[in-house]
């Protein structure tokens, strides 16, 4: 399956939190959109590996991705070695996405940076010939993506550019409320995290008015590049 978007992220909810809204107005624009998690999530606090797995099959459904992988990478102990960017390559080469978006170029946890850098330098290794990867016993084909956009995450990094997600932040909450292990529940005996106290939310919703109001809308999401696109007229900057 060719997708048009392949969002690589570091754990389950990572596309989620900060991208759920700009994954749901694409979908809705016609475009195939997939998500390859690199880690299960398994060092998380609250829930287990297993309940992460089903929380994001629940997820992708309320989004409507055309496709959800996990790509079994060691949560917290991956690293932008050749092993791991190998299998990363992999992946990008399955689903050919004109586009990737990836976790935040740093971040409050060490693995969101960590994976910023490799998914950014396996995008660029993706398209040399000479390197080898296979699906099914069969050779890959090289293919790069046209750009890498990366999401923003808990700390606040000024945006290169802001998606207006207003009409689709309704469906970006929906798929956020699949992970009942991870966020606010006032019935959990599990022990509070970052992202389990409830000032975590409306973060969540302060974040997106903020970019929201930058555009003059009311709901964004932001993004930063490594390396600056183009466009071909300044009315797509509209």
């Amino acid at each position: 399956m060719k997708l048009d978007i392949l969002v690589l992220a570091a754990h389950p909810d990572d596309a989620e939190i900060s991208c759920g809204g700009t994954i749901a107005k694409h979908i809705a624009l016609g475009k195939k959109v997939g998500v390859a998690d690199l880690t299960r999530g398994e060092l998380g606090t609250r829930g287990s590996a297993e309940i992460r797995d089903r929380e994001a099959s629940e997820a992708a459904k309320v989004l409507g991705l055309s496709v959800r992988e996990n790509i079994g990478l060691r949560d917290g102990y991956f690293q932008n070695s050749e092993a791991d960017q190998l299998k990363v390559i992999a992946v990008i080469r399955k689903f050919r996405p004109e586009i990737i978006l990836t976790n935040a170029v740093h971040d409050r946890h060490p693995d969101h940076g960590r994976a910023a850098q490799l998914v950014y330098d396996s995008t660029f290794l993706s398209g040399l010939v000479k390197i080898e990867t296979k699906e099914n016993d069969m050779v890959q084909s090289p293919w790069r993506p046209k750009a890498v956009y990366h999401f923003i995450q808990s700390l606040y990094i000024k945006p290169d550019f802001v998606v207006d997600v207003s009409d689709y932040w309704n469906k970006k909450i929906d798929s956020l409320r699949a992970y009942k292990s991870q966020f606010y529940d006032p019935n959990s005996s599990e022990p509070e995290t970052f992202i389990s106290d409830p000032g975590f939310m409306k973060l969540i919703e302060a974040r997106g008015h903020e970019y929201g109001y930058n555009i003059g809308v009311k709901y964004g999401e932001g993004f930063t590049v490594q390396r600056h696109p183009g466009v071909k007229n300044l009315f797509d900057l509209l």
